[in-house]
């Protein structure tokens, strides 16, 4: 049976053993695995299939709570900040009453207001341009579906915009200009999809019509190319909009276009909803069989939309035009952060955040004809060996704010972008003129209506290290402006007015909410933790130092070391490999409450960032595609030999441990070194590839094909990659924690992992916490969490 939380923590937790039966008794069941697909629903009025049925509102009670929570926590974290459009007030997520929830207040004082004293997480939060309306998506019962609700500011007229039905989830957009409406984009599972509009009639190929797929693949068959990486070698975008070279589902209203790439995906609508329910939501977009689907921007004239869709790896943007819903442009764009760039003012200029044809992401612009066609490209800001990861453009089209990924620590600095850049320029010497070239530009200044010169080459935007962004030459270049930062990573950029908001996170600080009142100087908000508060007194929190190991290949690795206080510098010890999720996560150099409690039993962290990370280049991110997932599982061995080798760590008291993508490596690297590490613990990690396909969420399916292989096609590499497939090589103790309403992994990964250890005679214990989804996100589940890890390696390795 499971371990009794008493026996780990001293403190009562659910645990279930994995023999038993459904979890989670009186609490909503966890999502069921994608077996064969329901009867096709009757269709709706219109001929639209119920996929594409427009959201309903639905009236909710007033939910706004105390100005303080009933249990506050001292070191809480303030994120994903959205300010009024005075600039004066802002909405943001704060964990201090225990679970992350809407809370208001002022930039410059501490009189905070919680809107949604619910207990479903929040997590994302927009306010109107008008300021009557603040937009939030919540995660019932801690699951992975969302829904959008809208609220007024002082908690009043509270309601759900989109995700009440059941079984669908909901995802925020980008806010109409003046208001208006906000996008959104529900997502519903799909029946069966049809025939490939692209191919030819009668083609041969693998699918469910061959035969060969099991029942429940067979409506997920599609045309799926993976298994080694593209060529990222050109110079750039050689052409104003590069045509598609995969076969990918048509934007536009239901019943035209291509049928979608791989058959594993929801449908996803995306609409302009009112919130104030007078009008009737507007269908926007439509992809029948798609992993993602976002609106990211609207032009001001509502002429065009900026859209992000596409699997991880695979992600594109698309201009849009919504008077016929044609597809004017699709550019390749970065992972990372959903919101890729945005329109001018007068729409005559496109910013994306894209690393197309390009190791790094950087700043492209375009200059857009009337139509919404691009005319050419140009780079407007890149750096060397460093990715554009956020990016903030004006409201005013000035400026854009940039944030930079310098192996892991961000540089934020401010582009002018009034002379960068143009309708018609080709400043970097790699875009051409395309399709309307000779088109008039929109009305406008002469500055914004003028091609830009350009030079082929690159100049430094500021003296100083070649790390330095570069912006292309001109007369009106001005070169960027700067930012100092007191911590290392920003996660989110947004406008208060004339001023800045940043979400900062550090190894020294919980997540906060700082200002810039004089655009250059950030100050940190009066209701945002300090410092001092980041952990109780006694023990401040360890700074990081990096580490370079080098895989057995010879391919450059990366990572952050912890070093456990009160250690003597030449002294080996106890140390555990923590590996993160994704693949294509990145080890940041921010305060994690998990480390924070291992090290304080006197167990070193080294976070170690294997091929498959991101921040080093779309070479090393690819580098685990197919069979390179063999050397990504040595990589952690490799990781954890550099760290005994250079007289830090103690290899006879050795462990490994991640969650999601990290918790599969965990248990790969179990049992492909089995004598190198003295125990392991698995967080919501996969354990045989096959069963995970068959029960994870179908987004999440088309993603993971690219990545690790086709459920059918490749079967027999996933077969090589399972863990499960090599489980009588397991020696040391493992511990498996589970949320129980994951849908991404589900927790029967873990049941038959432990199920499998404990046949063979090895201990192996499962922790299920109720009521939380991939992501834990209620204070005492994660406290309970930390304790019984920090427990589990205490005890195994003997500090």
């Amino acid at each position: 049976m499971a371990a009794d939380a008493r026996n780990l923590t001293g403190e009562p937790f659910v645990a279930r053993s994995p023999d038993a039966g459904p979890a989670g008794a009186g609490r909503p069941a966890a999502r069921p695995k994608r077996g064969v697909p329901p009867p096709p629903s009757p269709p709706a009025p219109g001929g639209r299939t119920p996929a594409f049925a427009a959201p309903a509102r639905v009236p909710l009670p007033d939910a706004s709570g105390p100005r303080e929570a009933t249990t506050r926590l001292i070191a809480h974290g303030c994120w994903y900040p959205s300010a009024d459009p005075s600039g004066t007030r802002v909405a943001f997520i704060c964990d201090r009453g225990g679970v992350p929830q809407l809370w208001t207040g002022p930039v410059d004082g501490d009189d905070v207001h919680l809107l949604d004293d619910g207990p479903d997480p929040v997590t994302e939060v927009s306010w109107s341009p008008d300021g009557r309306w603040i937009a939030y998506t919540t995660a019932p019962g801690g699951g992975e579906h969302t829904r959008v609700l809208c609220v007024r500011p002082d908690g009043g007229d509270r309601h759900i915009l989109a995700g009440a039905e059941p079984g669908s989830s909901a995802h925020l957009g980008c806010w109409a200009y003046d208001g208006s409406a906000i996008a959104v984009t529900v997502a519903v599972p799909t029946a069966a999809p049809g025939p490939d509009a692209t191919a030819e009639p009668g083609a041969p190929g693998p699918g469910a019509a061959d035969g060969l797929l099991p029942a429940h693949w067979r409506d997920r068959a599609g045309d799926t190319r993976l298994l080694g990486p593209a060529p990222h070698t050109a110079p750039g975008p050689g052409l104003p909009s590069p045509v598609l070279t995969v076969r990918t589902a048509a934007i536009g209203a239901p019943g035209g276009g291509t049928a979608p790439t791989a058959g594993f995906g929801d449908g996803l609508s995306a609409y302009l909803v009112d919130p104030d329910g007078v009008a009737a939501p507007a269908l926007l977009a439509v992809e029948k069989d798609a992993a993602t689907l976002r609106v990211c921007d609207l032009s001001r004239d509502g002429a065009l939309a900026l859209l992000r869709r596409g699997p991880r790896g695979r992600r594109e943007a698309v201009v849009l035009r919504t008077a016929d819903l044609e597809t004017t442009c699709v550019m390749p764009v970065a992972d990372g952060d959903p919101w890729i760039g945005g329109f001018s003012p007068r729409a005559d200029t496109l910013w994306l955040r894209s690393n197309a044809h390009r190791e790094f992401a950087v700043l492209l612009a375009a200059g857009l004809d009337p139509e919404g066609r691009p005319r050419g490209w140009s780079v407007a800001a890149s750096r060397e060996n460093s990715d554009l990861e956020l990016l903030r453009c004006a409201r005013d089209g000035a400026s854009a704010v940039l944030a930079w990924n310098v192996r892991g620590v961000s540089e934020l600095e401010v582009l002018d972008t009034s002379g960068v850049g143009g309708p018609g320029a080709d400043a970097s010497g790699v875009g051409g003129p395309g399709p309307g070239a000779g088109a008039p530009a929109r009305p406008g200044p002469k500055k914004d209506a003028v091609a830009r010169p350009g030079r082929s080459g690159e100049t430094a935007a500021r003296s100083g290290r070649s790390g330095d962004a570069v912006a292309r030459s001109g007369p009106e270049t001005v070169p960027p402006r700067p930012v100092s930062l007191p911590h290392e990573v920003v996660t989110r950029i947004t406008a208060a007015g004339p001023r800045l908001l940043l979400a900062l996170s550090g190894s020294r600080r919980r997540p906060g909410i700082w200002w810039l009142p004089d655009g250059a100087t950030p100050v940190r908000t009066p209701w945002s933790s300090r410092d001092e508060d980041a952990v109780p007194p006694g023990r401040p929190p360890v700074r990081p130092v990096p580490l370079r190991p080098t895989a057995r290949d010879g391919l450059p690795l990366n990572g952050w070391y912890y070093r456990a206080p009160g250690r003597a510098p030449a002294e080996p010890a106890p140390c555990v490999v923590h590996l993160h999720g994704g693949p294509e996560d990145q080890e940041r150099p921010v305060l994690d409450p998990l480390y924070h409690e291992i090290l304080g039993r006197g167990v070193d962290v080294f976070a170690p960032d294997v091929r498959g990370s991101s921040g080093y280049g779309r070479s090393f991110v690819d580098a685990d595609l197919g069979r390179g997932r063999f050397a990504a599982i040595d990589d952690v061995a490799d990781c954890a030999a550099h760290a005994v080798l250079a007289g830090l760590a103690d290899p006879a008291r050795l462990a490994v441990m991640g969650r999601s993508y990290g918790g599969y490596l965990t248990f790969a690297s179990l049992v492909w070194h089995p004598d190198l590490f003295r125990t392991g613990i698995a967080v919501c990690g996969m354990s045989d590839l096959a069963t995970f396909f068959e029960g994870t969420e179908p987004w999440i399916a088309q993603s993971a094909a690219h990545k690790y292989g086709h459920p059918e096609r490749d079967r027999e590499l996933l077969r090589a990659l399972s863990p499960m497939s090599r489980v009588d090589a397991l020696r040391a103790p493992v511990l498996a924690v589970h949320g129980e309403h994951d849908t991404n992994v589900p927790p029967g990964e873990s049941e038959q992992f432990v199920r499998a250890a404990r046949e063979r005679g090895v201990t192996a214990e499962l922790l299920t916490l109720p009521d939380e989804g991939h992501e834990f996100l209620r204070a005492d589940n994660r406290r309970l969490f930390r304790r019984a890890a920090a427990d589990w390696l205490q005890r195994q390795l003997g500090t």
